[in-house]
């Protein structure tokens, strides 16, 4: 399986040169890792460097809270981020963070993965969540730094606890230890014999209400819109959440509506508008004069606080099984709706048996759910000390005596 892989990794590179000519995400992705050597010419040689690896922009908002407690408990830390995918490095700037170096992880063959460990050093690897690069991994422990895994999710269908998955079960043996984000990860670890394990819940808890106690600017649009009366949110919105939003306006004419759709292009923004068949504003052409019901977010960025000004929250991608972030909604002490398809992600599951989040399939049932809804005040204190109750993973992380050891 070993040398499939090597093989694989090569023919999966040429794919992507082949569909970068069609993709302009995936060419971008390539063009960002040209000259990735010479990026590195700059690291420190005598800094503690910490190396973050993050598959995309949400992993690395799960890494965010580990970042600023290690470089702000660390004596010399440096704090290099790699990512997989071009959406992490186009749009981790807009987050506050701590890192000194940013660049997208160099392909998975044995060569770059020497000579990228032999260029960084680090202290210390953390991989964030659920991406598992072999040869990175195997360069890592012959060059014997410590390798650890935070906010680990894993699925008893994956490829690591399959009969025929004996390589890859050696690459997770080869990491030195995991904080897992639940119990039923730490057991299918503990099915293929890795008892370094951790269960220290998922650090997006500490991110989101971090970013809420942080928030003071009052945004004076969404402050006007928020006068005209309850307001339902549609977070990282798809077409599937807008259809219902269409269907659910019409029979709950108090509500008004900010849509905040994942894609931002002028070309979907003039979709959804088309979409209403009621006048809908953008947020860039507000003014004090507008009283339209549906409010469209068309900006990257002003999603997250936008939650304050919400009374329910409708959060996209659980239709399609790639549900976005329901954190961000119940940090602001927002019930949250959201598509049958959420069985990947454990927070749905959580804020379901909280009675804080509800399965949605059609406007009826979402205009049923949010009428049966009363106490709104003291429901928003539950959803609030819920989140509180799931805080602390970050703390468990960095004050761990395996990585204080380390970063000594």
């Amino acid at each position: 399986m070993g040398i499939l892989y090597q093989i694989g990794i090569h023919f999966f590179i040429l794919f992507l040169r082949i569909a970068s000519i069609f993709n302009l995400k995936i060419r971008s992705g390539l063009e960002g890792r040209k000259n990735w050597i010479s990026v590195l010419e700059d690291v420190p040689k005598n800094a503690q460097v910490i190396w973050f690896h993050c598959a995309s922009l949400g992993e690395f908002d799960q890494g965010l809270p580990v970042m600023h407690e290690l470089k702000n408990k660390t004596s010399g830390a440096y704090i290099l981020v790699t990512f997989f995918s071009p959406s992490g490095m186009q749009h981790f700037e807009k987050r506050a963070h701590p890192v000194d170096k940013a660049l997208y992880l160099p392909f998975d063959t044995k060569t770059n993965a020497h000579i990228f460990i032999n260029k960084v050093k680090p202290k210390l690897a953390i991989f964030v969540k659920y991406e598992f690069w072999p040869n990175f991994i195997l360069e890592c422990q012959a060059s014997k730094i410590k390798l650890v895994s935070i906010s680990t999710l894993l699925r008893k269908n994956q490829i690591y606890f399959k009969s025929y998955g004996g390589f890859f079960k050696r690459i997770l043996k080869s990491m030195d230890h995991f904080f897992v984000q639940n119990e039923e990860t730490k057991v299918l670890l503990e099915s293929i014999e890795i008892t370094d394990v951790v269960v220290s819940g998922d650090t997006r808890y500490d991110r989101v209400l971090q970013y809420k106690k942080d928030v003071s600017e009052t945004n004076a649009i969404l402050t006007k819109f928020r006068t005209k009366g309850p307001v339902l949110i549609g977070g990282s919105s798809w077409e599937a959440e807008e259809n219902i939003i269409k269907k659910f306006l019409e029979s709950n004419s108090e509500i008004n509506v900010i849509i905040a759709p994942h894609n931002v292009s002028n070309a979907n923004i003039q979709r959804i508008e088309t979409l209403f068949n009621q006048p809908t504003i953008r947020y860039t052409e507000f003014n004090e004069k507008n009283d339209e019901r549906i409010l469209i977010l068309d900006t990257i960025g002003h999603l997250s606080a936008a939650y304050q000004y919400a009374d329910y929250a409708l959060i996209g991608g659980g239709f399609s099984g790639n549900l976005h972030n329901i954190l961000e909604a119940g940090a602001f002490g927002l019930p949250v709706f959201f598509g049958p398809h959420h069985h990947k992600f454990p927070e749905a599951q959580n804020f379901i048996d909280g009675n804080i989040g509800f399965v949605i399939e059609n406007a009826a049932q979402l205009s049923e759910k949010i009428n049966a809804l009363n106490h709104l005040e003291e429901r928003k204190q539950k959803i609030e000390a819920f989140m509180q109750s799931q805080a602390g993973a970050t703390n468990k992380i960095v004050n761990h005596s395996f990585i204080r050891e380390i970063l000594q």
